[in-house]
């Protein structure tokens, strides 16, 4: 395997020193699409978020500052991801606003029916089994509660399709396949927004 193969293969789960230079990365190098998906959230006022997958802990933060009067869980099944994202929300953390930990999407152990708005940003390409995973995300949700899912790949773009063929686990979902999953797994009101640009692709759903 090349360096380089080992080291966007870090995009899956970071560890070691590769891992820690991606994670360092992610924050700024996820800024512009994180920005634009987070633009979708106008109509809700969420109390408590959970942030799956969050990387270097910057959507976090700017999730906590989005919602000023909320608390925000972020998880991640890296350690190199949630010791970044420690350090990035530590103000936010020492006030009681937010809690970073391990946590595995495909078998969530946080409280059920728990939070308004649960977000993915760049990170269901690696999840095992979108309907199950889902579905593991609709258990923590409120009755009314909104889940966002936002992607670099629309499934279809030539650069993504591929880093799916040299990364190993990373499957590439096109709307009309994370919307059924969505459907599948006891979500309603699935509507996406494709940017008129790019690829990226902004998927929410209503649980």
């Amino acid at each position: 395997m090349s360096l380089f193969t080992k080291f966007v293969s870090q995009t899956r789960k970071p560890e070691g020193f590769l891992g820690k230079m991606m994670v360092n990365g992610m924050n700024g190098g996820h800024a512009k699409i994180a920005d634009w998906g987070l633009a979708h959230l106008q109509s809700i006022a969420p109390s408590k978020i959970v942030e799956i997958g969050c990387g270097g802990g910057r959507n976090a933060g700017e999730l906590l500052e989005k919602y000023p009067g909320a608390e925000v869980t972020a998880i991640d099944y890296s350690e190199v991801s949630v010791e970044k994202a420690t350090a990035y929300n530590a103000e936010a953390i020492k006030g009681g606003r937010c809690k970073v930990q391990k946590g595995d999407v495909s078998n969530l152990t946080l409280p059920e029916e728990n939070y308004d708005l649960a977000t993915a940003f760049e990170t269901i390409y690696f999840w095992p089994g979108l309907e199950k995973c889902f579905a593991q995300v609709a258990k923590v949700l409120k009755p009314g509660g909104v889940f966002m899912i936002v992607n670099e790949s629309d499934g279809t773009d030539e650069t993504s399709l591929k880093f799916e063929k040299i990364i190993d686990g990373m499957k590439c979902h096109t709307v009309e396949d994370i919307k059924q999953a969505l459907k599948n797994a006891g979500f309603s009101k699935v509507k996406a927004d494709h940017h008129p640009n790019k690829p990226w692709i902004t998927v929410m759903a209503k649980r």
